[in-house]
């Protein structure tokens, strides 16, 4: 591309030509308020608070595109006059419903408002009549909260289910869903990390947890972090992405009042060990190939809902953070010497349909869920901001020993990486060596869809990864065609894998999503335990606890089971 310089507000600045002066001013930190761009979505114009003046005229900056000499002001009179007009009438109204604007920690529209000084007392839209719709119970969008942004539909469209549409005409536009019964949600929470207003948001656990913290009764309470949170919670704080905060949050936790700090990543590993398990059977002969991943239950809830032919290929381990919750339910209490029914997990997720999958009967142990509270990304800036914990500041932490866990672990949260763990794994499992170089980068990086061969002892396995639904469509039917096409493969419902959840800071861009990406490899390229099997946290577990029971016990905390969903299970 040809480089240029244009002028912004008097000061001169280096750009591609053909660059939209928005995306110019957001690289150099100029601030211009805008809701409806997005730089992985098309171009809309909607929200039309983007305005700029060039050569007298107040036009919107991220349909003008620069051109060599281009003099552009940001806040003449001319724009903040109709800049203020657009931000009024666009917020007023859900400033006058939007439950969260209560709560300016957590709400980005009232952020919004206050930073602008947006009093949303002139202009009110059309009243709409729509109750909140319950997504399961990971997330839910409030129509009448709703700025027609049209962002949430674009992404349920662009990662291929196309559950959200827009309602109705005018002033009365609003967030809907599609009423085909052929046509569910899965709960990735996308539309929730692309709403500029948190009109589409998570189901809120934040005031259960607070109310646990404030008046504990007895309870022992456990939080445990996902990878990927590590790698995006600074976002929260103006930190650039992929920050690895592990440390800090362990400090921060504690100082929230939990008992002890443990690590998502340790059920991780457990997953590892019993999907590595699985595959070395069926690779050997005793089960359906190619064997599936099934830690991402919008990915799950996909397959029961649009494919139920492929369910008996899907790992039967459960997620890592059920993984984890079960383990600290069971083997931690009894030698903690601790009630599990005082035990309270809250896991700390980039994800909402985290939330959804925490709520399923079938994952009791003893009778118990192993997650009881999951607060996303964003809902963990939110507590610990309200709570005056300023995380960039904090001295690292070390987390409780139980949640010790590996390098295969901390890649989790990548695209590629919950095979990549288990490769390293299975490896041992099928050859009985160990593989003196752990690394499969063949499986790693943003493509939609990846494919790989990989060379195990005198064997080549022929693995595939994609992630978003339409990419996973395009591998189920070539795998209905040719069911030995592939051994293994690993399937997410967001973009880049759970680094790119739908619980993850705004915005959530596939570039951020790179750099985010970059810091669990840099995790994993640290540590001298970078295989699963080899956690003795982990050895511990299956050697003195899981190998002691019967195997109906053994089961029902290790392996979990899938059936056809009907719309809205």
């Amino acid at each position: 591309m040809k480089k240029i310089s244009i002028h912004i507000d008097g000061k001169k600045y280096q750009c591609n030509e053909g660059e939209s002066i928005l995306q110019i001013a957001i690289r150099n930190n100029i601030d211009i308020p805008h809701f409806c761009y997005h730089e992985d979505l098309q171009l809309d114009v909607h929200c039309r608070t983007c305005l700029v003046e060039f050569e007298g005229n107040v036009t919107t900056s991220c349909n003008l595109f620069a051109k060599p000499g281009m003099k552009v002001l940001t806040n003449s009179s001319k724009v903040k006059k109709l800049r203020d007009e657009n931000l009024e009438l666009l917020l007023a109204d859900h400033k006058k419903i939007c439950p969260k604007c209560q709560q300016g920690y957590f709400c980005r529209t009232a952020r919004q408002m206050k930073k602008y000084r947006i009093t949303g007392t002139k202009y009110h839209r059309d009243e709409i009549k729509a109750p909140i719709h319950k997504l399961g119970t990971a997330a839910e969008f409030d129509p009448q909260a709703c700025i027609s942004c049209n962002k949430c539909v674009e992404m349920c469209e662009k990662i291929g289910i196309g559950f959200l549409k827009l309602e109705g005409k005018g002033s009365k536009t609003h967030l809907g869903y599609n009423k085909d019964p052929n046509v569910d949600c899965i709960y990735c929470g996308q539309c929730t990390a692309h709403c500029p207003v948190a009109a589409v948001r998570e189901q809120n656990h934040l005031q259960p947890v607070e109310n646990l913290l404030k008046n504990r009764k007895g309870k022992v309470l456990i939080a445990q972090m996902a990878p990927s949170v590590r790698a995006s919670i600074g976002e929260e704080f103006g930190l650039p992405p992929g920050k690895n905060m592990e440390g800090e949050m362990i400090t921060a936790l504690r100082k929230l009042g939990f008992d002890y700090v443990f690590d998502v990543n340790m059920g991780a590993d457990i997953t590892t060990y019993v999907e590595a398990t699985e595959l070395a059977e069926r690779i050997k002969g005793n089960g359906v190939l190619p064997m599936i991943t099934s830690c991402c239950p919008g990915w799950v809830k996909y397959a029961e809902f649009y494919h139920p032919e492929i369910l008996p290929n899907l790992t039967r381990a459960r997620s890592p953070q059920i993984h984890s919750g079960g383990a600290y339910k069971t083997w931690w209490a009894k030698k903690a010497g601790v009630d599990p029914k005082k035990i309270v997990i809250v896991s700390l997720m980039p994800c909402t349909s985290k939330k959804y999958e925490a709520d399923f009967e079938k994952l009791k142990v003893n009778g118990l869920y192993p997650v009881d509270y999951v607060l996303t990304t964003r809902e963990t800036g939110a507590l610990l901001k309200k709570h005056y914990i300023n995380l960039p500041t904090l001295k690292k932490g070390k987390l409780d020993l139980p949640g010790t866990y590996s390098g295969a672990a901390a890649i989790y949260g990548a695209s590629g990486g919950v095979m990549e763990s288990a490769l390293r794994s299975a490896y041992h499992f099928i050859t009985g060596k160990e593989l003196k170089k752990v690394e499969f980068k063949e499986v790693r990086g943003m493509k939609g869809i990846k494919k790989a061969m990989v060379k195990f002892g005198n064997r080549t396995l022929h693995v595939a990864v994609a992630y978003m639904p339409k990419n996973s469509h395009i591998l189920i039917e070539e795998i209905k065609k040719n069911p030995l096409a592939y051994d293994y493969i690993e399937m997410m419902a967001c973009p880049g894998g759970c680094i790119g959840g739908g619980g993850q800071p705004y915005p959530n861009s596939e570039a951020i999503i790179w750099e985010r990406i970059q810091a669990l490899y840099k995790i994993d390229d640290k540590m001298t335990l970078r295989t699963a099997h080899q956690n003795p946290v982990v050895i511990d577990f299956f050697e003195n606890y899981i190998a002691k029971l019967p195997k109906h016990k053994q089961e029902e905390i290790l392996l979990t089971r899938y059936s056809r969903k009907r719309k809205f299970e």
